[in-house]
Parts: structure tokens; sequence; C-alpha cells
């Protein structure tokens, strides 16, 4: 039987005891109410007429007999129309006999006061008859009362129990298997999958408890599978970790650290168990490297490992969950190898670029003597030979000059001269070197670069340098009779310095690299003589007196490079 069921059934029990209840009251009720009517209907009015016949009888002589007869007549058709009694009809009819001879005997007042002494002994005997059923009815109707007063105490007492069982037994049928089953639930909440509900009860609450116990262990079941995927990822993570020659720290978003590889620990000089699950910055108070890798911006690290000088660099990884940063991993890379590879090659460049230096310069000396007249006369087709050997000598020479400077840049031996000096002198500077180079081109430099602007502090040769790398190169990719603006402002607490050419512009997709070394952007119209170094010189350059450069390019609006250095704060 279902909860509905059983809820019908019962508050319909309820109801009926209810209905018997108030239908024994009512039918008691009913009986007193019968029973009172018939001692006023009958035995008292059958009273009330003998005592007006003995009242008449009563009257004084002097009273009119017509009336008096009449009186006595009246209430004695009524007593004869209210028999009720056994007996009562014979009294009646003596009654009526007796009065019949009293009218007769009117005039003889003996007779008239034996027939009235007899009349009074009758009317005595009706209402002594009458009197008694009074009393019997009276006992009647007193017993129906006691035995209704029992009966509807027992069955409102009954009702009374079963309506208090009811209210006390009830709420605890719906409210306890409730009860159970939130805590059950809260429990599987608390992922204690192995919880069970028990209810014996072939109903809702009995589905229910089946169906949360189906549900429990289907969720053990896939937290067990879940675990074991969980674990083995975990392992294998962390075979993968271990394996790998990279020095790896994970760090939660509590600064605890999570995990750490034998590298990692072999660094810091901690061992595993000791460093997982510690607060990072507690340890790093007694841990140089470690509070290096907390705390220093230092992308390259130099340690001392494996029984010598070793170069790192750090690489930072922010690990995220819808959007939010929730740890990181810190990976130490050893680039120790690299870094002597680079060193030596930076050494082979620099010697390298400073031998040819001497001989370069020397054919350049020679193919000017050959060019003089004097030296001697030469025809057309060896005074081509001799430009070409000329324009190769002259490339040549700027590619060593080039790698000079990245040499030099990249050992981090870079000479800067710094010195206050105003903005136009720079300008100046350069637009005077490359003069001849635009003149060729036709091209037209617009210069805006006003004399209230503030110096700047700078190193005059390095800045005059890259902008004259920046205008060579609007010159390169300009059209013959362009225009290039050069324009120099003030900007908040520095001087900005643009350079905006009309050439065919930069792919978007390259501008992120167009400053590193040997780049060269694919298709490029130019003389070819370049060798990629010079913007990313320049932005050396331009990085080491504490300044950025940066580009901004469209295909077919032409390029924009712009740098800026610290106004002289001190004049």
């Amino acid at each position: 039987m279902n909860i509905k069921n059983k809820l019908r059934v019962g508050i319909g029990f309820i109801f009926l005891m209810a209905l018997i209840s108030s239908g024994m009251a009512d039918y008691y009720l009913t009986r007193l109410s019968n029973d009172s009517k018939a001692i006023l209907k009958d035995n008292y009015r059958s009273l009330v007429y003998v005592k007006t016949i003995e009242q008449a009888l009563d009257y004084p002589p002097k009273v009119n007999i017509a009336a008096k007869l009449q009186t006595i007549e009246t209430n004695i058709s009524k007593e004869e129309q209210n028999i009720t009694e056994p007996g009562e009809e014979q009294l009646a009819d003596s009654l009526r006999s007796n009065f019949e001879v009293y009218k007769l005997s009117v005039a003889n007042p003996q007779i008239t006061t034996q027939l009235s002494s007899k009349i009074r002994g009758i009317l005595y005997n009706i209402m002594q008859l009458n009197m008694t059923a009074i009393e019997h009815r009276n006992t009647k109707a007193t017993t129906t009362a006691d035995q209704a007063i029992i009966l509807v105490s027992l069955v409102g007492s009954l009702c009374f129990l079963i309506a208090f069982s009811f209210m006390v037994n009830f709420p605890g049928y719906i409210a306890n298997p409730v009860k159970e089953l939130i805590s059950g639930i809260k429990e599987v909440a608390n992922k204690n999958y192995n919880k069970r509900l028990v209810f014996p009860a072939k109903d809702e609450f009995g589905d229910l408890a089946v169906a949360f116990n189906q549900m429990a262990g289907k969720l053990n079941e896939y937290e067990s599978s879940n675990i074991a995927s969980v674990m083995f990822e975990k392992r294998r993570i962390e075979t993968i970790i271990n394996s790998m020659g990279d020095a790896i720290i994970g760090i939660d978003d509590r600064q605890f650290i999570i995990f750490a590889n034998k590298v990692a620990c072999s660094l810091i000089g901690v061992s595993e168990d000791k460093l997982t699950g510690q607060y990072a910055p507690n340890v790093a108070l007694e841990n140089d490297l470690l509070r290096n890798m907390l705390f220093v911006n230092q992308p390259k690290m130099k340690l001392f490992a494996d029984n010598r000088d070793s170069f790192f660099t750090k690489d930072v990884l922010e690990v995220t969950n819808d959007d939010k940063v929730i740890g990181k991993v810190i990976i130490l890379k050893n680039i120790t190898d690299f870094q002597q590879l680079n060193d030596d090659k930076t050494a082979f460049i620099a010697t390298i670029s400073h031998e040819l230096k001497t001989p370069l310069a020397s054919i350049r000396m020679s193919v000017k003597l050959l060019e003089d007249a004097r030296v001697g006369e030469v025809n057309n087709e060896q005074k081509q030979l001799i430009q070409n050997i000329d324009a190769d000598t002259h490339r040549l020479l700027q590619i060593t000059a080039e790698l000079l400077d990245a040499a030099q840049v990249e050992t981090g031996k870079i000479n800067l001269h710094f010195g206050s000096t105003h903005p136009k002198n720079i300008v100046e500077y350069a637009v005077k070197a490359i003069r001849s180079l635009a003149d060729q081109k036709q091209i037209t430099i617009n210069i805006n670069c006003a004399d209230t602007l503030p110096n700047v502090m700078a190193d005059l040769d390095k800045t005059t340098w890259v902008l004259i790398n920046l205008l060579s190169n609007a010159i390169k990719y300009s059209p013959e009779r362009a225009t290039i603006n050069l324009d120099v402002k003030k900007r908040h607490h520095f001087i900005e310095f643009a350079v905006k050419d009309q050439g065919r512009g930069i792919d978007e997709k390259y501008l992120a690299r167009i400053f590193e070394r040997y780049f060269r952007v694919p298709g490029a119209e130019t003389d070819k003589t370049g060798t990629g170094l010079g913007l990313a010189i320049a932005k050396d350059f331009i990085e080491a007196q504490g300044g950025n450069i940066g580009v901004e390019s469209e295909i077919g609006e032409g390029s924009r490079f712009h740098f800026n250095l610290n106004i002289n704060n001190a004049l």
C-alpha cells in the first residue's frame, strides 16, 4: 500500500470513529428528548386535567353550576383522549360514569357529596397512575442518559486515543524517513558512498531507499574507477616529471609546494619528503635558490651545480581553472651547454669580425686607389668591376660592424656614454647621415621636432645609430618620391622618436618577431644587403638606456617605428 492510500485509510478511520461517536451521541440525545416529550405530552397533561377537575369540585356552592359542570366535562373529555398508561382507560370510564350520576344529582347535596368523594378517589388513582408512569419514565431516561454518557465516553476516548496515536506516530512516519534521507544525502555529499538506507515498508519510501542505494552504489563504482584513473595519471605524471632533466616545482594557490622532481630537490638541496607539502615562503627563508625562484623576476640564473658554474632559465606556468589561477609550475632549464656554445659563438664572431675588418678596410682603400686616375686609366669593364668590389666591400664592412655590435650586446659589454642632449641634435646627425641615400630615391623627410622639447639622457652615438637604422629602413621600403615623417614629441616623462614611412607595410603575424635576431620579413622588396641584426641591435641599445622600442604597421598603410628615451630630470 502506498503512502497516499495509507493516509486515506488512516484519516478515513478517524473520520469513521468521529462519525460513530457523533451518531451515538445523536441517537441517545434523541431518545432522551423523546422520553422528555412523552412525559410532558402524556402524563403531565393527565395530571393537569385531574388537578383542574379537583379544583372545579372544590368550587363554592354559589358558583354557577353549569360552568362548574362544563369545566369538569371538558377536562374529563381531554383525559379520555389522553389515555397513555395501562388501567387508565378503566379509571377514565369510571370517572365518566360517576360524573354522569353527579350531574343528575346536583339538586341533592347529600348524593353529590358522596359522588364527589368517589370522583376524588378516582382522580387520585389517575394521578397516582400517571405519577408512577412519570417516575418510571424518569428512571428510564436517567438510565438512558447514563448509558449514553458511558458509551459516548468510551467511543470518544477510543477516538481520542486513536487520534492522539495518529498525531504522535504519523509525523514520525513521514519525517523519520525524510530525516534519514537527508542524513544519507549529506554522507554522500561528503563522499561516503558506502551509506545505505533501509526502509522496510513497501511504499514510496521503500522505493526511495532502493533508488538512493542504487545511486550510492553507482557513485561508489564511479569514484573507485575515477580514483584509480586519477592515481594512475598521478603516477604517470610523476614518472614523466621525475624523468625530465629540468627542475620542476609545483605550487598551489596558497603557496604550498605540492610536488618537486628529483632534479629540483637536488638543486635546492632538500629531500622530496621534506619539501612536499611545506609552505614555500617558509622554506625560501632558509634557501636562496628557492627564494630566487619564487620572488626574483630573473629569467636567467647562474648556479653552482654538477661541480661547475651552470646556467638556468626560469619559466613560470600558471595553472588555471575557469579563468581562476589555482597554482603555478616553475621550471628551471639547464642551458649550460647552450650558454657555452653561445659564448664560443660570440667570441668566434667577435674574433672573425675583428680579423676581417682590417683586410676589408685595406681592400676598400685599394679600390679607392684604383679609381684614382693618377694610378692609371681603367676601361669601362674594369671600372664596373671596381664598383662591384667596392659595393661588396661596403656590405662586408657593414655586416662586420653589425656582428661586432651584436657580439658586444650578447657579452653584456655595451659601453654606454650617457649625456644630456637635445633631441634635435640626434635628429640632425641622423638625417645628415642618410641625406644622400634619400636623395637617390628623391624621398622627402618631414621633421617635426620642436626646439622647446626638454633634453634627454642618452648615449648620443648609440641613439643616433638607432635612428639612422630606422630612417635607412624607411628609405629602403618606401617608393621613389615618397615622404617620410620623423616626429619627436614629449609623452609623459619621456621623449618619443617616431619614423613613419609609406612602404608596403608589415603583415600583423610578423610584428611580434620583427626585433628578433636574423629575422627578415618574408617577401620584403629590399636590396638584400641586410643581415637581420639591425633592429635587434637597435632594441638592445634602446633598452640598455632604459627606454623601449616598438612598431605599428598594416599592409598598404606603411610602418611606424618608434622608441622613447627618458627626459633628463636633473636639468
